[in-house]
């Protein structure tokens, strides 16, 4: 990235920043506005006062023929695209309002998402299921570790199904909490900053809460760490974490899933739904915005 391009990026972050979004929301624009700028290069376009309509309009196209990098064999996603895109059009509201008039206005190029092809990725675990995995949890790390590293180990896989399945929370909800968001005498979890910059309160189930008392007490503070995250680890150990979990448990049915942290989330929240608690609710719980994501999981059913 030449560094004209990469003053500007610098800027744009220090903006987005300083109106008070996320740090998750600030890292996914630098890898996205890092991608155009260097597609840009690419077209021979080095300088950002060269950007026109009809360059954004071949960007958009790009995107949808453009290669994911992480699942081989598969293009890029249509949540991934409209994020690519509401990142160019912050970039070009910020041009803007530094001042550079002649930058193209923000774009609004989005895919419209099918929901029923949308619900169709998602892989959901069974009450049963969730269940098998928990209970396989004691059995993970039994070779090559001592008891201290393999209980530690074990300690954050049930934190995980503690935060991302009893309590349903996004990945960076839950990789964020501190200590302080945990309240035993009120039983609740304070989720600071999620999707949209919202605060929320979630409550914890009878399970939760005993899960959560037995990883403070009698783990996390018996720990010298330097920060005080309830994770003791990185967000992506947390993710290795639990794909561990799914190739040492013994059941096919679970290892031929796509199990990521988000699919905790989207188990609980068809478990609800199944369970007779209302969209309004479950959305409520879930810290959706409107109705309309919420509604996705009654297809499921």
């Amino acid at each position: 990235m030449n560094t004209g391009y990469a003053t500007i990026l610098s800027k744009y972050l220090v903006w987005l920043d300083t109106l008070g979004f996320g740090k998750s929301l600030i890292n996914g624009c630098r890898m996205r506005i890092t991608a155009f700028f260097e597609w840009l290069e690419e077209q021979q376009i080095q300088s950002i006062s060269q950007l026109t309509y009809n360059t954004l309009h071949n960007y958009y196209k790009h995107l949808e023929t453009r290669p994911n990098k992480v699942f081989k064999g598969r293009l890029l996603g249509v949540m991934q695209i409209n994020k690519s895109m509401e990142a160019v059009d912050k970039l070009l509201e910020f041009l803007h309002q530094y001042g550079m008039e002649n930058a193209p206005v923000p774009t609004n190029f989005r895919m419209k998402i099918n929901k029923d092809e949308r619900v169709l990725q998602f892989d959901i675990l069974t009450q049963d299921e969730i269940k098998t995995l928990y209970n396989s949890i004691p059995n993970t790390y039994l070779r090559k570790y001592s008891f201290k590293e393999r209980q530690a180990k074990q300690y954050e896989l049930k934190l995980i199904f503690a935060l991302f399945y009893g309590c349903g929370l996004r990945r960076s909800e839950g990789y964020n909490l501190q200590l302080q968001d945990i309240d035993f005498d009120k039983k609740t979890v304070f989720v600071r900053q999620g999707k949209y910059y919202k605060d929320r309160i979630v409550p914890m189930s009878s399970g939760v809460y005993t899960m959560l008392q037995d990883y403070v007490y009698n783990f996390r503070n018996t720990l010298k760490l330097k920060h005080s995250r309830l994770f003791i680890s990185d967000i992506d150990t947390a993710r290795v974490r639990l794909k561990y979990l799914q190739k040492a448990c013994d059941d096919e049915q679970i290892k031929a899933k796509r199990l990521t942290l988000h699919t905790l989330r989207h188990s609980i929240a068809t478990h609800l739904l199944q369970n007779g608690m209302s969209i309004e609710n479950i959305a409520l719980f879930l810290g959706h915005s409107s109705l309309e994501s919420t509604q996705l999981y009654t297809h499921l059913l």
